[in-house]
């Protein structure tokens, strides 16, 4: 027995300790490999100001997050990726056997690796440019999207990467040659709506019933044109700086936004920039400080009299006297169900809520946002214009996770 005990008893402690060691191993492993992901995209996030790696800011983020994330681990390698506007990470750690030592094992290092970038990508802005955006709130969006566009399109490199915008009101402009019809602003239903019809004026179409309809021009020419998907840094700029929330034409018909938003995301005309690859990453930013509303609903905007622009924007200048703005109603219905369809055609919407708001409209806007099932991880709140730009950041660290080989 004594010798049975002899042979046996390390055969067993072997066994066991295999066990127990490789679930170690294992759980190691795991760990090394998530804060190797993170600190690749910690030094992607890096790669505007250090593109060449010599300056020792992506390295120095790398170490970072991997220290923070698991101090017993060490940086290995920190290379230029394979593709433009990117980065490769090399880590590993030694992890010390427990039972397996009894049976003379060794230590073992684990390595991991990962590559983190912002390719593959096509960006819209879609942005609010009523009246109630002017000043500071617009300013702060502008300076946000254009900190984004920066990150991903730095100077001197060509990534496979395109960005567009999207400005809207009661409806949005596009330019001329995009669709059949002339240069202007579009309807809901996708006709033309250059500027004030002449039927607007007649008093059978004031709402409510004996309101003074006030109305005005120019109610079309001071929405900035929509800009398609371009990779050239300095006309997507222009087109965010052209934002200024000024002018006669109000209104925040959210589904306007996001419908125009779509139709440049997907390849189909009426846009034909996008990509049809099945790689390409498409992203859709939203954002809003005002419900989906006409000027009648209440709040510090409110008026007494029929709005005069409101009659001229996508719903209203075609005369629907139903499409208001209560929770529930026509306007908020059609923002959900544009929502749908440009997730229904792969694409993955941000939402951002500037300002003070309802529960029923952060409902919304959450229901809008492609955040995974049981968290909110694609809607942003920013309760003052100076928390937009850190809002942009966030979304920014969600665009450069991707992993690349």
């Amino acid at each position: 027995m004594a010798v049975f005990a002899a042979v046996a008893i390390p055969v067993i402690i072997g066994l066991v300790g295999l066990g127990i060691d490789s679930a170690r191993l294992y759980q190691a492993h795991s760990r090394l490999q998530s804060a190797t992901d993170a600190a690749a995209l910690a030094g992607s996030l890096q790669l505007p100001y250090d593109p060449d790696l010599t300056k020792g800011l992506v390295r120095a983020a790398v170490e970072d997050y991997l220290t923070r994330n698991m101090p017993e681990a060490e940086v290995t390698g920190v290379t230029s990726g394979t593709e433009v506007r990117s980065v490769r990470v090399s880590a590993r750690v030694r992890v010390k056997v427990l039972l397996l030592g009894v049976v003379g094992a060794s230590d073992k290092v684990l390595t991991a690796s990962a590559a983190a970038g912002f390719n593959n990508l096509e960006v819209v802005f879609v942005i609010d440019n009523s009246g109630s955006m002017k000043g500071s709130p617009i300013n702060e969006t502008n300076q946000a999207a254009i900190d984004l566009v920066e990150l991903m399109m730095p100077v001197g490199a060509r990534a496979t990467v395109k960005a567009a915008v999207v400005p809207f009101r009661g409806k949005v402009r596009l330019a001329d040659g995009v669709d059949d019809l002339p240069a202007g602003c579009r309807n809901a239903d996708g006709s033309w709506n250059w500027d004030l019809h002449e039927e607007y004026y007649k008093s059978q179409y004031r709402y409510p019933k004996g309101s003074s309809l006030r109305v005005g021009s120019g109610t079309c020419s001071s929405i900035p044109e929509t800009q398609p998907l371009t990779d050239d840094r300095d006309t997507i700029i222009a087109a965010i700086n052209a934002q200024d929330a000024l002018g006669t034409a109000s209104g925040t018909v959210i589904s306007e936004g996001i419908k125009w938003a779509r139709h440049v995301l997907t390849p189909e005309p009426p846009f034909t920039q996008a990509s049809n690859r099945d790689d390409m990453r498409k992203i859709m930013i939203l954002l809003t400080d005002g419900d989906t509303e006409d000027g009648k609903c209440g709040g510090g905007y409110a008026v007494t009299y029929t709005p005069n622009e409101y009659w001229t924007n996508a719903y209203y200048g075609m005369l629907d006297m139903d499409s208001h703005c209560e929770n529930g109603g026509a306007l908020n219905n059609a923002m959900l169900e544009e929502a749908q369809k440009a997730k229904d055609a792969g694409i993955e919407i941000f939402s951002i809520r500037f300002g003070s708001s309802d529960s029923a409209d952060v409902a919304l806007m959450k229901a809008v946002a492609s955040s995974k099932a049981g968290t909110d991880d694609h809607y942003f709140d920013a309760p003052s214009s100076y928390d937009i730009g850190d809002m942009f950041k966030l979304i920014g660290r969600q665009l450069g996770w991707r992993l690349l080989d």
